[in-house]
């Protein structure tokens, strides 16, 4: 049954200019929602359990509130009541954002927060004075990132180095000790420490950084990423060239394995800002492709 309750009218009841302005952005706020629901005013008032003469004085400020009655309202717009105190410009800001990545699928959130961070979380300018290189091993981050390095005057800083440095174990010791996950711990420690020192340097980084969200977030927040790509073929072949002929042990295991890991981490490699198919390319042409990206101006 709906309640008789009535508000009492601000007409009969003199408040100071705050307060009734206060009222007069409650009114809208309530009514705002009530519009997004798409209801009447009448249909919301029977889900309240309120009055509709209420509700009406509520929505136009024309009344002073009962804060049971106004919790009764919050419920049936499936809010909380605080959202509907929320009435200054900052507040209102706030709610256009919540309500904007409400309409957003869900699928699409991740993205959305990396393009978002990349732009306000840190000057344009400063993110690209640091310059990130990742992908698999084999994809020519060292080579190329130390001739980028020289050409442009700045540190060259492998973090796989940094890790064992700040570890004082090699990187072989660290994994049989630590895991998987004592690594990652370490390498978005040293990562973070990198960022703070060098604000330029070309940095080489670990194919599987892309592997935690959270440091993954961060390089590209705060770092010009490029992904160098290379065919499985090449990236084993290459590795071969360094020396390690591990991956001959099982050639034909490790290449399926090898070929699972970049289609498992292809989605995350692409939210690098830039891509440089380094397949079948000598080192002249792939460094050249590199620079030109890197320099590249801008547009505003």
């Amino acid at each position: 049954m709906v309640s008789s309750t009535r508000l009492k009218s601000v007409s009969a009841v003199q408040l100071p200019a705050d307060d009734a302005d206060f009222l007069q952005k409650l009114g809208r706020r309530v009514r705002e929602l009530r519009e997004r629901r798409d209801v009447t005013r009448r249909v919301l008032a029977a889900q309240a359990d309120v009055s509709e003469r209420y509700l009406g004085q509520l929505e136009t400020g024309e009344g002073n509130i009962s804060i049971m009655l106004l919790r009764r309202v919050a419920v049936a717009l499936k809010v909380p009541i605080g959202e509907l105190l929320e009435t200054e410009p900052d507040q209102s800001q706030k709610r256009l954002i919540r309500q904007f990545l409400e309409e957003i699928p869900r699928h699409r959130i991740e993205d959305l927060l990396v393009r978002l961070s990349r732009e306000v979380g840190t000057e344009r300018e400063a993110r690209r004075n640091r310059i990130a290189l990742i992908g698999l091993r084999g994809a020519g981050k060292s080579t190329l990132g130390e001739r980028l390095a020289s050409d442009l005057g700045v540190p060259f800083i492998e973090l796989d180095r940094e890790i064992e440095a700040e570890s004082g174990l090699p990187l072989a010791e660290l994994f049989s000790l630590y895991g998987q996950a004592g690594y990652r711990r370490f390498e978005g420690r040293c990562l973070e420490r990198v960022v703070k020192e060098y604000p330029r340097a070309v940095l080489s980084v670990g194919g599987g950084v892309v592997s935690e969200g959270g440091t993954y977030d961060f390089l590209l927040a705060n770092c010009f990423t490029v992904w160098l790509k290379a065919r499985p073929e090449e990236h084993m072949q290459r590795v071969i060239a360094q020396g390690d002929m591990r991956p001959m042990a099982e050639s034909r295991e490790a290449m399926e394995d090898l070929k699972r890991i970049l289609a498992g981490r292809e989605p995350q490699y692409r939210k690098a800002d830039e891509i440089v198919d380094t397949s079948g390319l000598t080192v002249v042409t792939a460094f050249a492709r590199l620079l030109d990206l890197v320099v590249r101006p801008q547009p505003e």
